[in-house]
């Protein structure tokens, strides 16, 4: 590995920073031109969303059955283990489920973005698409943005109500409590800012993995082994982001939403 400079260090990340919001913003941008690739759109849709479907739902229904099993435990030392319901919901619904999903959505499909759009560029398939006239940033980038985008968001919907299904196992396998009570509780300790938050998030972690993973996979070079370090920066880059998004978007959610 070449050694540099601490100065041309940062400047190279600061480079890299200014590419990443360029490329993000033209993807935004992209939206409201012409033409518009619906086709693609729904293949991205297919393979980011069906695609991930059982990886997610089986991760979050056990991470329901954790948290359940974990606070029973606790609850129990108080006779409070009819409140479970309520506290897996409020775990689930606000940071569980979204966090999850966008977790393995990132290693799934962040890499996949990165490797397949790396590869496209070490066989110069996109400088062939430029020569033809096409951007290959509304056919490539685009089309990718908007689909991680809205499947993300039906994923967590689905990844809170079979989270909330794990806890109702360990409730009424383990701590034999009425199925009816715990869904009860958990609907009734549900408000606005929670469902609020919980459906914020994956939508801007879906943004988070598309763009981070068509960043790198636009910027790959090296041949074979710059495919290979793109899909890896990619995963690495997206989970952080997304740890770190959650953390400044629920403290700014809870000051708006004025949580008590």
């Amino acid at each position: 590995m070449e050694l540099i400079s601490p100065a041309e260090f940062a400047k190279s990340k600061i480079e890299s920073v200014q590419e990443y919001t360029f490329l993000s913003a033209r993807a935004l941008a992209n939206l409201f031109k012409r033409p518009i690739y619906t086709a693609d759109m729904i293949q991205q849709a297919d393979f980011i969303g069906f695609g991930s479907l059982s990886i997610v739902l089986s991760s979050c229904f056990f991470i329901g059955v954790a948290l359940a099993l974990n606070s029973a435990t606790t609850l129990g030392r108080f006779g409070a283990q009819t409140l479970i319901g309520e506290l897996v919901a409020i775990g689930v619904v606000r940071e569980l489920g979204p966090l999850l999903a966008g977790l393995v959505v990132a290693g799934r499909n962040a890499s996949g973005i990165a490797s397949e759009l790396g590869s496209m560029i070490v066989t110069e398939q996109i400088d062939a698409m430029r020569a033809l006239g096409t951007d290959p940033m509304k056919k490539l980038v685009t089309p990718r943005v908007t689909s991680t985008v809205f499947m993300m968001f039906f994923l967590t919907i689905i990844s809170d109500l079979v989270g909330l299904t794990g806890g109702l196992f360990i409730a009424k396998v383990l701590l034999r409590l009425d199925a009816r009570q715990y869904w009860y509780n958990a609907w009734e300790t549900l408000v606005f800012q929670d469902v609020f938050m919980g459906l914020l998030k994956p939508v801007l972690f879906g943004f988070i993995i598309a763009t981070i993973g068509c960043f790198y996979g636009m910027n790959a070079r090296g041949g074979t082994q710059g495919v290979g370090r793109a899909t890896t920066q990619a995963v690495v880059a997206a989970s952080v982001l997304i740890l770190a998004m959650d953390l400044f978007l629920t403290r700014f959610l809870m000051a708006v939403l004025s949580f008590h």
